[in-house]
């Protein structure tokens, strides 16, 4: 009696993006757990603002951003949107309410969480950032080594979220002028 064996020939990649790298011959279940991230060249956190003249005002010129674009050049600094950097950190602000429906003061329930939204600098010389911010007006608190390790400095811009000047340490010691 013969017995004849049939034999189904598949394409290999659609069974390849299921075997497991680690070359068991085991079928995974998700294989887009393996496939290569899409590529990240950057971060840029979007701050809603109350006055976006005294943000930009203060991100410029007490902590050195530069502006790269603005919705409304034309506006100077009295804009809707602004993108800032400096030194390859990026920032976007946005105003909280549109031409002509800003009320005379923020609206504390808009503006409540921002003591929870922090932004932390890598700073080489936290003791120095302290200086200067002091020297611009603003009342950061003194710098402090955190158990973790890091000095920092706080403090809040003119929306009141937070601001951190940090650096490890034993670096921002070496790095603190003799």
């Amino acid at each position: 009696m013969l017995r004849f064996l049939r034999i189904a020939l598949l394409p290999l990649e659609p069974l390849a993006e299921h075997l497991c790298v680690d070359g068991s011959g085991t079928l995974d279940p998700n294989p887009r757990r393996r496939t290569m991230s899409i590529q990240i060249q950057g971060l840029c956190p979007l701050l809603e603002v109350f006055d976006m003249p005294t943000s930009i005002g203060f991100y410029r010129d007490v902590l050195g951003f530069e502006i790269v674009r603005t919705s409304q050049p034309e506006r100077g600094d009295d804009v809707g949107w602004a993108w800032l950097r400096r030194d390859g950190a990026d920032l976007m602000l946005n105003t909280m309410y549109d031409d002509g429906m800003r009320p005379p003061e923020p609206d504390r329930r808009r503006t409540a969480a921002h003591h929870d939204t922090a932004l932390f600098f890598g700073c080489p010389d936290p003791d120095e950032a302290y200086e200067h911010l002091r020297a611009h007006g603003h009342d950061p608190e003194p710098p402090v080594v955190q158990s973790y390790g890091m000095k920092q400095c706080y403090m809040r811009d003119p929306d009141g979220y937070n601001l951190c000047f940090q650096w490890p340490a034993t670096e921002a010691a070496a790095a603190a002028p003799a």
